[in-house]
């Protein structure tokens, strides 16, 4: 795949700290947003990724609900973690 997501912006949208799952709205260097799910405990662990319909898929191209950011959530894990991201953004 020619498509590579990077990060340009991350925002806590919501959180339960006392159960350590938090949601963010991660913002990327083309203009698309995705929706991230994260349980922290024992350790930072992924739960869900989805994009949000405000542009269309830079992958498919589409203007509605598609499954293409899934294929990327290994990078967009490792981003958020070694740059800190969920870090700064949760506290």
């Amino acid at each position: 795949m020619s498509y590579r997501p990077k990060i340009a912006n991350v925002t806590k949208a919501g959180s339960n700290d006392k159960e350590g799952l938090y949601e963010f709205i991660v913002s990327l260097a083309d203009g698309t947003q995705c929706r991230v799910f994260y349980n922290r405990f024992p350790d930072w662990e992924m739960t869900a990724l989805t994009r949000l319909g405000k542009v269309p898929c830079p992958v498919c191209h589409k203007d509605f609900i598609c499954k293409c950011m899934e294929k990327f959530q290994d990078d967009f894990d490792r981003q958020l973690k070694e740059q800190e991201w969920l870090s700064k953004v949760a506290e």
